[in-house]
């Protein structure tokens, strides 16, 4: 499975089933807090770059196969802007024909004010787009656009959207310290959601290592704060702490590896996604450094996994 990934426990959306619809890095923005590292295909451009069909066939495979693992949401994201595929509305019709699982799409919400994609995305379950900033330096810093992309063209094109949508909308707000994390800025933030209409926001911050160093997380007490300006619909992300059940030892390898070519990974984060003990990914994990296939790194008190390209 190439363009599949998990299901794994998110905290936002529970088992999530991914499935990526672009190359690594290819998105409109280049945000300094992205865990993938900087954009290297920055565009607005909207095309097929991965044949719809392909991933289809990925989706009814992993479907017919999946017996006893959970999935709460088939999860359109992956390695960039997922709602730059040209086919994103075909995929969701054709996926709504064949399982009842709800369709989550996260995206950065930069191409929502495309009357073509917002028709699109009708049939999806919840779209969870993101908003940083409140004015166009901001915006600029944290999220680095497309020359073509503004912020006013960006917040027009959520709360249109938002309008017209039957489905759930939540809204992440990420926060980066001394950047757009300022009592002025968060009340501001505020005022700019106004104009959507949302069912959920949510507050979050770096907890991985960064596209850029200078990217530091805010503190829990910061976000607490955030939340009480942004009202009752607010709340801060917590960690996920469920586990997953894996269906076969000889899987655990390649699952390991799965986990590390989507993001950097702490050995908690892999012990609590496979469900399996962290001795025993201690012990992947050393196989995987000898065979040159997993680096590491120090972020913030914690130790990460990488897959060595």
């Amino acid at each position: 499975m190439k363009q599949i990934f998990g299901s794994f426990p998110s905290r936002r959306i529970c088992f999530s089933l991914g499935v990526d619809t672009i190359p690594f890095k290819t998105c409109t923005l280049d945000c300094i807090y992205c865990q993938l590292g900087r954009t290297t295909n920055k565009t607005v451009e909207r095309r097929e770059y991965i044949p719809a069909d392909t991933i289809l066939r990925e989706i009814e495979k992993i479907l017919s196969q999946r017996g006893k693992q959970k999935i709460d949401y088939i999860t359109f994201s992956g390695s960039g802007e997922p709602t730059l595929n040209l086919k994103l509305g075909y995929m969701i019709e054709k996926i709504k024909k064949i399982t009842s699982i709800p369709i989550a799409i996260l995206t950065n919400g930069t191409l929502l004010y495309s009357s073509s994609l917002q028709e699109e995305l009708q049939l999806a379950d919840l779209v969870i787009p993101s908003l940083d900033a409140s004015d166009e330096d901001t915006f600029k810093a944290i999220n680095r656009p497309h020359p073509s992309l503004t912020l006013e063209k960006v917040v027009s094109g959520i709360a249109t959207f938002s309008q017209n949508f039957q489905g759930k909308i939540w809204l992440e707000v990420m926060m980066v310290e001394g950047i757009n994390d300022s009592f002025e800025k968060i009340k501001k933030i505020g005022e700019v959601i106004k104009e959507i209409k949302l069912d959920k926001i949510q507050l979050n911050t770096p907890v991985r290592p960064p596209a850029e160093e200078f990217a530091h997380p805010v503190s829990l007490s910061l976000l607490k704060k955030a939340k009480t300006i942004l009202g009752e619909r607010c709340e801060v992300i917590a960690h996920f702490k469920k586990h997953q059940e894996i269906t076969s030892k000889e899987d655990i390898k390649d699952a390991i590896l799965t986990m590390i070519k989507r993001r950097p990974v702490t050995l908690e984060d892999i012990s609590s996604s496979l469900g399996i003990h962290l001795n025993e990914v201690i012990k992947y994990i050393g196989i995987l450094q000898e065979e040159n296939l997993v680096t590491s790194r120090m972020y913030n008190k914690k130790r990460y996994y990488s897959f060595a390209s």
